[in-house]
């Protein structure tokens, strides 16, 4: 199967390197600039005491061609609408396309771009950044992948991509509940992109300042909504979430986090404006993720005005 990887960033990147690793047929979609830098470098992951370098298979959007069997969807929330255009040569009626960003409202946007036969839902979880060089930095071994059908159920389509993305370096599952599991890794997202831009710090910097409590009470929040949705988390999960957000000398941060201390656009409407309002809509009260969806809005305010 042709694999079209869309975006050789932090997570895409690195699980397309793992896929092109392992003898897949894998081409990344990218922008000029980026394919410039990795056509001189290389596509190189480092970290955790090593380091891959492979060639990857390039293409830019123009020069963009003929139907693939998989896409993987992997880009901000904000360059979504841009990510469809471009990959619209690439998706014909019998293409996978597998999403991984945060939230949910992605799969309506895609479902209505290509259709309800064409989308899948997905869950990555890797802890990864973009080096100074262009690089992808592994900051933890974490590395997984969950694919599933919206609607439920195990399909043969998606049995048959298990053949694909399986045993690729990385642990790879298929759900038949791929919802829930995005829901799931929305409250774990919006739990730590909400107490690193309340307290302005990572995990660790949070609990020193006497907060450790207040990751695990925005995780309670979080799994309000998602019970109100219809897919509470079981108690171990949410404990996992809360010891997560409350650890020691922890230097975790969410990338919706870095964005805004960089100073760029973050996806705060995507992570959390979204669950707010699902909040509002089921009549759960969430304060401190209103606080911190509130404190982004003003940021993305200040970078509309050129103000940061």
């Amino acid at each position: 199967m042709r694999i079209l990887v869309v975006g050789a960033g932090a997570t895409g990147g690195y699980f397309g390197a793992r896929l092109h690793e392992a003898g897949r047929d894998v081409t990344f979609l990218v922008r000029p600039r980026r394919a410039e830098l990795l056509r001189e470098r290389g596509l190189r992951i480092s970290g955790l005491g090593q380091e891959t370098v492979v060639t990857p298979n390039l293409v830019t959007a123009p020069d963009l061609a003929g139907h693939y069997d998989i896409v993987l969807l992997s880009v901000k929330a904000t360059t979504l609408a841009q990510a469809i255009e471009d990959t619209a040569p690439a998706v014909g009626p019998r293409t996978a396309v597998v999403p991984f960003l945060n939230g949910m409202a992605h799969l309506d946007t895609l479902t209505k771009a290509y259709g309800s036969d064409v989308v899948l839902g997905g869950v990555v979880r890797v802890i990864t950044t973009i080096g100074e060089n262009g690089e992808i930095l592994q900051l933890a071994p974490l590395a997984d992948m969950t694919i599933g059908e919206p609607a439920g159920g195990v399909s043969d389509r998606v049995r048959r991509i298990e053949g694909v993305l399986s045993e690729a370096g990385f642990d790879f599952a298929v759900s038949p509940d791929i919802q829930t599991a995005m829901w799931h890794k929305w409250v774990f997202i919006s739990t730590l992109g909400a107490l690193n831009t309340l307290v302005r710090g990572s995990v660790g910097e949070a609990v020193d300042a006497g907060a450790e409590h207040l990751g695990p009470q925005i995780a309670t929040e979080a799994a309000g909504i998602a019970e109100a949705a219809g897919h509470p988390m079981p108690a171990q999960a949410l404990a996992n979430v809360a010891a997560f957000v409350s650890r020691p000398g922890s230097t975790d941060t969410a990338s919706l986090y870095r964005d805004l201390v960089a100073g760029q656009p973050t996806e705060a409407e995507q992570i959390l404006g979204d669950l707010t309002a699902r909040a509002r809509a089921f009549g759960v009260s969430t304060p401190l993720l209103d606080v911190a969806t509130a404190s982004l809005r003003v940021h993305e305010q200040r970078v509309a005005r050129g103000a940061v």
